[in-house]
């Protein structure tokens, strides 16, 4: 990098200067102090921070939870706890505060939020995989395990914390306005289009690994309904729990941060000053962080036993009958529980392979493999 950029980094009249070739200093929002809408996303993320602190506390204090899958859940709940602590941070420090910065500061500012953002989304990826090498691959994750784990776990938050440094290490418009984002002043529009790609990207994968988790459990269903008809209503039920739950997945997702991708999108072809939608991306930011909010919903609540942990952890006594169990807590299309799926799935399910000469012959999966529950 060059060392005229490094002193840059400290030179305070760098971030008047670009918001003021973007056309940002005309909004209002850099001349007082807080707006009613920068208030109201702040409560958002103390409630995302405060909601996702509750989970991971019941995922700590019940040992049922100390499974490799859980880490996965963890560190999805960790990484929207802490974005929704830098978005905190980071609307603090906005306003008529962003002018006082130094282009690091900004930086830090801009990429504590993005790195966040970015491993919560790269997690639901991780989750994915996961399910797709469990439950298609049929490789399912015990003690032996964990190692698979922690590469995704730390697989995640490195390509997130390299996706947030690569505008502070050279990927920049600090010597060149016209390649300015009007979103994000101190990016190149190159940059914003790489992540937007790339998040684009992780979504389509999630759509293509469930898609064939979908396939997998549709067919093996068929396949249990042709050998025992009994039980065949039981398994459609099943099937239709998990096509349910990864249905509200994928859709939060999408309506969370299907807008902000469009308007990052249009931040690349807008010329500067051109696109005056550009200067209210913060409505879009937030909306994105709702995700954060919903996630624990989507990811703990379908699961019976983490439900149960956290109404024990948060209220016992008025939610717990006197024989222990749970109450009825009025979210009906949520009451699906995955691992009911995929211990269907495990129990007494068959599959062939092709012999040398030819033939095939039986495999019996292992009807003691634990059940994954998510």
């Amino acid at each position: 990098m060059d060392w005229n950029i490094y002193a840059d980094y400290h030179n305070k009249n760098v971030i008047e200067q670009h918001y003021n070739y973007t056309g940002k200093l005309k909004q209002d929002r850099y001349k007082d102090g807080l707006k009613p809408e920068a208030i109201t996303f702040l409560i958002i993320c103390m409630l995302i921070v405060v909601e996702n602190t509750i989970v991971l506390v019941a995922i700590w204090k019940n040992k049922k939870f100390h499974l490799p899958m859980y880490y996965l859940l963890g560190n999805l709940t960790l990484s929207d706890l802490l974005a929704g602590f830098t978005y905190m941070v980071n609307i603090i420090m906005s306003g008529p505060n962003t002018l006082n910065l130094t282009p690091l500061l900004w930086f830090l500012r801009e990429g504590g939020v993005f790195i966040t953002l970015a491993a919560s989304v790269i997690s639901l990826l991780a989750i994915a995989i996961e399910r797709h090498i469990t439950m298609v691959k049929m490789k399912p994750y015990h003690g032996t395990k964990r190692n698979r784990m922690f590469l995704l776990i730390g697989a995640s938050w490195a390509v997130a914390v390299l996706l947030g440094v690569l505008p502070i290490i050279g990927w920049n418009c600090m010597h060149n306005l016209e390649l300015c984002s009007t979103v994000l002043p101190l990016y190149a529009k190159s940059y914003v289009l790489f992540c937007v790609t790339v998040f684009i990207v992780i979504l389509l994968a999630i759509v293509v690994l469930y898609g064939r988790i979908f396939h997998t459990v549709k067919r093996n269903t068929k396949r249990l309904g042709s050998i025992r008809r009994k039980g065949m209503a039981r398994r459609s039920q099943k099937y239709m729990a998990l096509l349910k739950t990864v249905t509200i997945v994928l859709g939060v997702f999408i309506v969370c941060w299907l807008p902000l991708f469009l308007l990052l999108l249009l931040d690349f072809v807008c010329q500067t000053r051109a696109c005056p939608i550009l200067f209210k991306a913060d409505y879009f930011l937030g909306v994105a962080m709702i995700n954060s909010l919903i996630n624990p919903i989507i990811y703990t609540l379908t699961s019976k036993d983490m439900r149960k942990a956290i109404i024990k952890l948060l209220c016992q006594r008025c939610l717990i009958t006197e024989d222990g169990q749970v109450k009825k807590i009025g979210v009906p299309f949520l009451e699906c529980s995955l691992s009911k799926t995929e211990t269907n799935i495990h129990r007494g399910f068959e599959t062939t392979i092709s012999s040398g000469n030819g033939t095939s012959s039986p495999i019996r999966i292992n009807t003691n493999i634990k059940p994954v529950k998510l």
